[in-house]
């Protein structure tokens, strides 16, 4: 019924292009993902009073969908939204995308989840996380008939940070696993491995079909600052490995062995939504059969075309397709 069923939490992200001395004067981790409570939140926001922001649907893994639906395969993804402006808006965003959502997704009380981006300079960004109601998905928002009935399951690595979404994910996979659903995660933040590892662990149970992450999420799983022990130790819970390495590409592992994708050097504006692009792009590969290079070529690609610009996501539908059709014929 669907190439990729996701399982994510649901924020709006709000984008503020800003300096370095903002992030120092805060106290904000400079490329991490931090959790904050509303009061932060409001806080940061007041701060950058004249900062005019862009507000789009976000989310680690919806980013995902959207790109692999972008592509031309077909997906579902379960979160939870609350009945206000904020959660219309991004159920509304996937919907025009072509993505089904749960039926239940919607709840009459608490918060929408909001995401602030601060991109400086160099293009980096830091993210202030304030989950809303999505902290409190469960498995309640599962939909086993449509996972079952799915190529893929995958699901971000942000669901370790509260109790209610570490169990939906881990139920998520068994789902999967029962009903021979390939598995993926993406470890998502180093700031997940660092503080959620325990959690992460219960996620991955016994490993996954596939694992993504990038290097500074690799080397920190490990505690290593040898890229080849991180993999060493990583390709043993996941039994395909995609590691990113921004602008030099990354690294595809399979059980047969290893290939550097170079990637394609860019002028980077903002690297916001980049490892999520990437992972559209392998997931949308692997649903059409093409091979680990292959696919991983089309993620290196994908998240070249994003960062040139502002925004986790590309700009119109259409241009999914076009990135698609450019990566053919640069081949």
């Amino acid at each position: 019924m669907y190439d990729v069923y996701g399982l994510g939490n649901a924020l709006v992200d709000m984008e503020y292009t800003i300096e370095d001395n903002f992030l120092a004067d805060h106290g904000i981790p400079k490329g991490h993902m931090t959790l904050v409570e509303e009061p932060v939140m409001d806080a940061l926001i007041d701060g950058l009073d004249g900062h005019a922001p862009t507000r789009m649907s976000g989310g680690s893994a919806a980013n995902t969908l959207i790109a692999v639906q972008g592509f031309g395969a077909s997906t579902f993804y379960s979160c939870k939204v609350a009945d206000d402006e904020t959660g219309r808006h991004f159920l509304d965003d996937l919907s025009t995308a072509g993505v089904v959502t749960n039926g239940n997704a919607a709840s009459d009380t608490g918060k929408s989840g909001r995401c602030l981006v601060l991109i400086t300079p160099d293009a980096e960004r830091s993210m202030n996380t304030y989950l809303g109601i999505s902290s409190a998905l469960t498995r309640q928002e599962l939909d086993e008939a449509a996972l079952s009935q799915s190529q893929y399951f995958y699901a971000e690595g942000y669901m370790s940070a509260a109790d209610g979404s570490r169990e939906a994910a881990i139920a998520g996979r068994e789902m999967a696993e029962k009903a021979g659903v390939k598995t993926a995660l993406s470890l998502s933040d180093p700031s997940m491995v660092e503080f959620c590892r325990d959690a992460l662990v219960e996620i991955l149970g016994n490993g996954v079909d596939h694992l993504f992450c990038n290097e500074e999420e690799a080397l920190t799983w490990a505690g290593t600052d040898r890229l080849d022990v991180a993999v060493t130790e990583l390709k043993d819970i996941g039994r395909n490995l995609n590691v990113t390495l921004g602008a030099k590409g990354s690294l595809a592992v399979t059980p047969a062995g290893q290939s550097m994708v170079p990637g394609y050097p860019v002028d980077a504006v903002d690297t916001t939504g980049a490892g999520d692009m990437y992972a559209g792009g392998c997931l949308y590969g692997w649903t059409q059969g093409f091979s680990a290079e292959e696919a991983a070529g089309l993620g290196n690609f994908a998240a070249a075309t994003l960062v040139q610009a502002l925004g986790a996501r590309l700009r119109t539908s259409d241009a999914y397709l076009e990135t698609l059709t450019a990566y053919r014929a640069s081949r």
